[in-house]
């Protein structure tokens, strides 16, 4: 069973006649959501993507790079040699310590600088990649931040529903 009805969808159909039947396969629900995986390399490989950005973003919230490795699953070791990397490519220093080993890390100024270039870099890509999306294929397509405030309020919608229902059960306990 294709839950997208691909069968019935050509992609040469100018006028896109097909896409009628697509549509009506196609719940709001099932609507497939945009992601893109983009980032930046040399000749030596990937110096810096989503993947160090949220690195950098973890040591910016936590003041530490071994904590900021552990809550995204990786090796300290790992998460250094990442930044040291993308530090030898751009010439520049990401993170610094503060003060002793013990006081954790902080982000630098180019450390900053980066994140949130890149951050952006990768937020307007995926607006237009969602626009185009969207007037190229004939069935609703989300944005990765659309599903994830839909899921949010769905979470919302069953806790509220969870303690109505507790409510209840407390009510004809009592």
């Amino acid at each position: 069973m294709n839950p997208i009805g691909i069968e019935n969808f050509h992609l040469n159909s100018p006028d896109r006649s097909n896409g009628d039947q697509t549509d009506k396969i196609l719940s709001d629900q099932q609507a497939p959501t945009i992601r893109i995986h983009l980032w930046l390399e040399t000749s030596e490989g990937i110096f810096f993507g989503a993947g160090r950005a949220l690195l950098l973003v973890k040591i910016e919230e936590l003041g530490s790079l071994k904590k900021a490795a552990e809550e995204l699953g990786m090796s300290y070791r790992a998460a250094w040699g990442k930044i040291r990397a993308t530090e030898e490519v751009l010439g520049v220093k990401l993170i610094a310590q503060n003060g002793s080993k013990r006081d954790g890390h902080r982000l630098t100024e180019n450390g900053r600088l980066l994140k949130e270039k890149f951050l952006l870099w990768f937020k307007e890509v995926e607006q237009e990649a969602l626009k185009k999306a969207r007037e190229i294929f004939t069935w609703p397509v989300k944005g990765y931040e659309e599903k994830a405030a839909k899921r949010i309020f769905q979470c919302f919608i069953a806790f509220s529903m969870s303690f109505y229902q507790l409510e209840t059960l407390i009510e004809v306990a009592v």
